[in-house]
This record gives structure tokens, sequence and C-alpha cells, in this order.
């Protein structure tokens, strides 16, 4: 019986199946109380919980999001049911962990990681081009990076227990969610009272919508960043059939439920400075392509057991605590007294998205194997 539905998920429909599901779930949510065009957004949903956790003290982004804890739970379970855990560990932590938290700076930039872009783009917010567009030329030069050798080293089988901590630290986010204890008076576990932290889907909704998107994308290895890398280096369009049917079903969703509203200035948790947005996903994607896959990936494959996965996922929350302690998040627009201010990152965000570019430059331009003393 299992595989059978393998089968079909690993095939072209399967793949079609798994994107639209993302798409209609992701805007059910947001209908059912997630922030506007955010039913999942897997970066600003780590800085939520990076929040709740008190890492940083911005106190209009602390919750701890059940989707993502049932990515990885999710994953872990079809993993397990289909046989495919396996727990591993690669090379370079610490360049994953920068990589991490670097994508992590970038996506702030922009507000959002390559779903939500997906996801505002189906919401009616023109800012999303933009923002795609910076993705794309990330992934393209870090397209580039891979044909001449590119690679952190390979991964090989470790101790079991090992590819088990990070389902095990998604499951005690879940306890603190759930039961919410106070370690002290003025101490985690934040929960926001207003602000984009407040807004959120029940409990019980949001970790059954997690776990079935954790599931089927574990299958499938539905990955954003994998489909526009995909088309630009072999021309295969398997995963973008994903990407394409999350946008569709989002959008049909979002016109019968009345939330999209086209637009550029003024759109919900988003900004409209353009040079901000493309900066950022540049950043975003080519540390996605370094680090082997976006950050909804990055959270199934740490499901499955893949350690190198869970470091970048420590890496992006880690990085959105620096990023809100350091002023380096973006802020969004404004509409105060029918008079627009537009928002966007500052200039120590700015320095920060240009420092993990030549950051990222430097990863790709000096970790490239070598075969017999020559650079592929």
């Amino acid at each position: 019986m299992l595989r059978p539905i393998s089968r079909f998920l690993t095939s072209r429909w399967g793949m079609i199946v798994t994107g639209a599901t993302i798409g209609i779930l992701a805007s059910l949510l947001q209908k059912l109380g997630n922030p506007p065009n955010m039913g999942v957004c897997v970066a600003c949903f780590e800085r939520d919980i990076a929040g709740a956790l008190g890492l940083h003290r911005a106190s209009v982004v602390q919750y701890i999001r059940p989707e993502i804890l049932g990515f990885v739970l999710g994953s872990m379970v079809a993993a397990f049911v289909f046989r495919d855990f396996n727990a591993r560990n690669g090379s370079a932590p610490i360049v994953r962990f920068l990589l991490g938290a670097f994508a992590m700076v970038g996506a702030l930039a922009f507000l959002g990681c390559p779903w939500r872009a997906l996801l505002r783009l189906a919401g009616g917010d023109l800012n999303a081009v933009v923002g795609l567009a910076g993705l794309t030329i990330g992934i393209a030069i870090g397209d580039q990076f891979l044909k001449y050798g590119y690679n952190l080293g390979r991964s090989h089988k470790t101790y079991y227990s090992a590819g088990l901590i990070m389902p095990a630290i998604m499951a005690g986010l879940l306890a603190l969610l759930v039961f919410a204890p106070k370690f002290s008076a003025d101490g985690a576990i934040f929960l926001s009272e207003k602000g984009p932290g407040s807004l959120h889907a029940p409990i019980i909704i949001s970790l059954a919508a997690g776990l079935l998107i954790g599931f089927i994308a574990q299958r499938t290895r539905f990955c954003t960043m994998g489909s526009i890398r995909d088309v630009l280096l072999v021309g295969d369009f398997h995963l973008m059939r994903g990407v394409i049917a999350l946008v569709v079903s989002a959008f049909a969703v979002n016109l019968v439920t009345g939330q999209v509203n086209f637009g550029i200035i003024g759109q919900p948790i988003a900004h409209s400075n353009h040079l901000g947005n493309l900066a950022g996903m540049v950043l975003a994607g080519l540390a996605f392509v370094l680090a082997g896959g976006c950050p909804g990936r990055q959270l199934i494959l740490s499901g499955e057991g893949d350690t190198d996965a869970g470091i970048f996922v420590l890496g992006m929350i880690t990085g959105a605590a620096f990023a809100h302690n350091f002023g380096l998040a973006a802020k969004p627009d404004k509409i105060l007294n029918d008079v627009v201010q537009v928002g966007g990152i500052s200039s120590a965000g700015m320095t920060a998205v240009l420092i993990g570019i030549v950051f990222c430059l430097i990863v790709g331009l000096t970790m490239r194997e070598k075969i017999q003393g020559v650079v592929r």
C-alpha cells in the first residue's frame, strides 16, 4: 500500500498536489488568523520562535509557530513510515550556521522567505516580484559556483540519536507552546499581545497543517530554491510545477475568501523599498544555494535526520535574533492619516546584507572540490 502512495508523491502530479496543498492551506491559515499574506513563512515564523524564547525582545513578533514544528515532525513521520530516516552528518558546520544566519538577514530585509514571496504575490503584493527577481539572481550566482565544483563536503552516516535531535527540539517547543510555562516573572516564554506575533490560527489547525505539509514535502522533495536552480542549471521543471501550483491555488483561495489586494504601497507586513527587497533576496537566494536548500526544505531535511540542515535552521533562528537586536530587520510600510511612510531596511541592515553577500562569495569561491589538483 505504501509503494503506490510513494510513487504518486514522487511523480509529476505528486509535486503539483504538494504545491497546491501548501498554497491552499497557507491561504486558509491566513483566513483563520495567521498574518495577512503570511499563511506560511519559514523565515518569519522562525523569527517569531526566536522572540518567544527571548533571543530577541521585539514584542510584536514573539510566538512559537506550530507550523514550523509540524514541518519537522511531519517529515520525521514520513521518513519513518517510508523507511527513509537517515541520520547523517556532513562538513563545515560553522559555515552552514553562518549561511543560515545570513540567509535570515536577507529574508528579513525583504520580510519573507521564498514561500512567503510566492504567497505575497498570490495576495496581490507586487513587491514580491522584486523579491523573486532578487532570489533568482542570488540563485543564478550560486549556480555558477556549483558548476565550478563548489561543495561543502559529502554527508555520511552518524549516530541514530543525532538525527533525532531536531525533532526532539521541536517536540519540546510544542510542549512549551501548549503548556506556556513561566520560568521567571519577566522571562520566557514570550507571546505577543499585538502585532504579527499576536495573529495566529488555532494551534491544533496550524499544527495539523504543518504536519501534513511536512509529510508530503518529505516525499516530494519540494523546494522553491531547488525549482529555480534546476530550471537555470539543467532546464528541469519538475520542482517548478509545484511552485506554480502553490501560487495558482493560493491565488484562487484568496479570491474566494477576499484576500487579494493588488498594489505596491501599504501591503500588509511588507515594504516598498525596492533596493532593500532586491538586495535582501539576492543574499537569501545565494545562501540557500550554498547551503543546499530553501528554509522549508532545510526543515524537512532536519526532520529526516540531516544534522547539516539542523545546523542551518539553528543558524536562521540565531540570525533572526541578531537582526532584531541590532536593528537589521526591515520595517513595513505604514499609512498614518492617509500618508504613506515607506519602510525598508536601515543603513545598518543594508551593510549587514552586503557583508552577507561578500561572505557567501568567499565561501563559494574558496570551498571547491579539487580533482587531481585541478579545481572542477
